[in-house]
């Protein structure tokens, strides 16, 4: 008896073997690739669908996996906007999933010392949309060639590689492992890799190395592009994995872009290397194709209520829900409203760093600007221009995140007509004049523009509902609209005096996201943007901080990136956030506004209830528009 349970004992494990042996080597053969690619299969124009996937794809497990096929349409307001294709694309070595955790996508894994430490495992077999391998020498010729040579990157690599003024040390462990190693805690670096507008720190080695004088004659990489520029701007022309301006740059994305600028119509197309499929073995994006058109900015809430688009979001704001659902029955779409987790929706950014010394010495003095916040009447603005659907508040964390009080939300918030005038009299060096306006200290009235993209209707509206709070306390005020561009050059050389645009990028961070955006980190920070361009440039161009509460938010930065302990991380956090809401740097309205998502009928898998967010989530990017079908 015993002698034949251990012969079924045998028998059992012989079976359950050769079947994990047999699934294991055919799994590659069960993949299902789509009726887009299979003729030209056929035709050994590509290779069959096994040989174009990576040995180990990301498995993406769908509770409503979908079907092949189709095209969606979108929209966008200017031709730089192609770059969204990336950002929705979101293909990245390492992404948020839907719980902002950050978890391996083109990589197969990923490895953290200390946070000092970074090993990265590239998928074997994994290709870049033209079939060539993706392997270290991608992330090689970046680091050595194009980061570290002085022609394509003066500067040196990015900010974003620098920790306490030194770089990694990068090491090729063999074709498909790489290592970066830093002396301090490289916190951010992960979280760089994973936003939105990402840190790109590889390149399609064997595409560039054609406008590389290391590896190409000047005089060929001339000829061959009929350029009399040098090689190393014909280089960075050519390379530019986020502005996806170059039908011929091969990419890692979902979709690459076929049609070179400018045009009015841009078409994607599925890319037949992408790294995903879903549990079935269907090689992902479902889609074939998705288009966007180009058109004016305010013409794409009217476009989309006609049924014109597929999915949209971008440049439709709440006051058009009314008319979209109104049109929902007639034109076969939905419209979704999700959260917005922006710290402001819109948000007012007076320049520390304007040129003008006696406009930057009040902008100086937290006096003026808790004054300009507390003759904000924010009710009516939510109620005028968003039903009363959003929060007033400042500009700060939400309070979905683990880190918000109700004080960050409501200091310097409350209308306040009399106290704002209090506040002016104390600073001494602007009294009022004949006319109601004050004056300042040169005897000029003061005026104060606030600058705008021009994008948005919102924000015109918001100013001028601002402009009669602002006159009860004698400013004067005048709004000017610009391009996005212009504006944020005036900007980043003092020419403004205040900018309005939207709020913290993260309104829903935990202690462990680094409080980047708190402290002087970038000369996008529009409050102070050479002082953030002095830290993004290692002192090479910028200002030095001068202010001593802003000082103290930089060095409040470094003590969370070396620290791991959790209840210290979320002291210095809400550390930060006293010092923002006490000096009120910029000026938030109103937060938690929702957006607008309108969306084909018969367009599977966009969720009703999500977070449109930019950084973390990539507005539809978290939630992988290559698994969205069309029935």
């Amino acid at each position: 008896m015993k002698r034949i349970r251990i012969l079924t004992h045998i028998k059992n494990f012989i079976i359950i073997s050769l079947v994990i042996f047999f699934w294991s080597n055919s799994n590659a053969s069960e993949y299902i690739d789509s009726e887009y690619f299979r003729k030209r299969v056929d035709q050994q124009e590509l290779p069959k669908i096994s040989e174009r996937l990576p040995l180990k794809p990301r498995i993406i497990n769908l509770q409503n996996p979908g079907n092949y096929g189709g095209q969606i349409r979108m929209f966008i307001g200017r031709s730089k906007d192609i770059r969204l294709m990336v950002v929705y694309g979101y293909s990245r070595l390492v992404g948020y999933n839907l719980d902002r955790e950050i978890v391996p996508d083109i990589l197969e894994k990923f490895e953290v010392e200390d946070n000092k430490i970074f090993t990265f495992y590239i998928r074997k077999g994994h290709k870049w949309s033209d079939g060539t391998e993706f392997t270290a020498e991608d992330f090689r010729y970046w680091w050595e060639d194009v980061a570290n040579n002085k022609k394509l990157s003066p500067s040196g690599p990015p900010n974003d590689m620098v920790e306490n003024n030194s770089l990694p040390t990068f090491r090729v462990l063999n074709k498909y492992i790489v290592q970066y190693e830093w002396q301090k805690p490289k916190t951010s670096f992960l979280n760089r890799l994973a936003s939105a507008s990402p840190l790109f720190i590889y390149r399609p080695a064997h595409y560039l190395k054609k406008f590389h004088i290391k590896y190409t004659p000047e005089e060929e990489i001339r000829k061959n592009n009929k350029s009399k520029r040098n090689w190393a701007a014909i280089h960075n022309k050519k390379d530019n994995l986020y502005k996806f301006d170059n039908p011929e740059l091969p990419t890692l994305q979902p979709w690459f872009n076929s049609t070179k600028p400018p045009a009015t119509r841009y078409l994607f197309k599925k890319n037949p290397y992408f790294h995903r499929v879903d549990q079935n073995g269907k090689q992902l994006p479902y889609i074939s194709q998705v288009a966007f058109s180009q058109v004016s900015a305010s013409l794409i809430a009217a476009k989309a209520g006609a049924g014109e688009t597929d999915l949209q979001a971008r440049n439709i704001n709440l006051q058009s829900f009314p008319f979209l659902k109104k049109s929902e029955k007639n034109n076969n779409y939905k419209t979704y409203l999700w959260k917005e987790a922006k710290g402001s929706h819109i948000a007012l950014f007076p320049n520390l760093n304007i040129n003008n010394k006696i406009l930057k010495k009040l902008f100086r003095d937290v006096r003026f600007r808790r004054a300009l916040s507390i003759s904000i009447d924010r009710e009516l603005i939510n109620e005028a221009l968003w039903f009363g659907l959003g929060t007033e508040s400042n500009n700060t964390v939400l309070e979905d995140s683990e880190l918000y009080k109700e004080k960050y939300k409501t200091s310097w918030t409350q209308y306040d007509i009399d106290t704002a005038n209090a506040l002016l009299n104390e600073i001494g060096t602007i009294n009022k004049g004949g006319d109601g306006y004050r004056v300042m200290e040169n005897g000029k009235r003061l005026e104060i523009i606030v600058e705008t993209s021009g994008e948005s209707e919102e924000e015109t509206d918001v100013l001028e509902l601002i402009k009669e709070g602002w006159e009860e306390i004698g400013i004067k005020l005048f709004s000017k609209p610009s391009q996005r561009d212009v504006l944020r050059n005036r900007i980043f050389s003092g020419e403004t005096m205040i900018a309005v645009w939207s709020g913290l990028e993260n309104g829903i961070p935990t202690r462990n996201f680094e409080p980047r955006e708190l402290a002087v980190t970038s000369q996008q920070q529009f409050q102070w943007p050479k002082w953030g361009q002095y830290v993004e440039t290692r002192g090479l161009s910028g200002e030095k901080v001068e202010l001593k509460e802003v000082n103290r938010l930089n060095e409040l930065l470094v003590k969370w990136q070396n620290t791991s302990d959790q209840n210290k991380r979320k002291k210095i956090w809400q550390d930060m956030l006293d010092i923002h809401a006490d000096q009120v740097y910029s000026i938030g309205i109103v937060s938690g506004v929702k957006q607008p998502v309108v969306v084909r009928k018969n367009l599977k898998n966009v969720p009703e209830n999500g977070i449109y967010n930019w950084d973390p989530g990539a507005h539809f990017g978290i939630y992988m528009p290559d698994t969205f079908w069309l029935e």
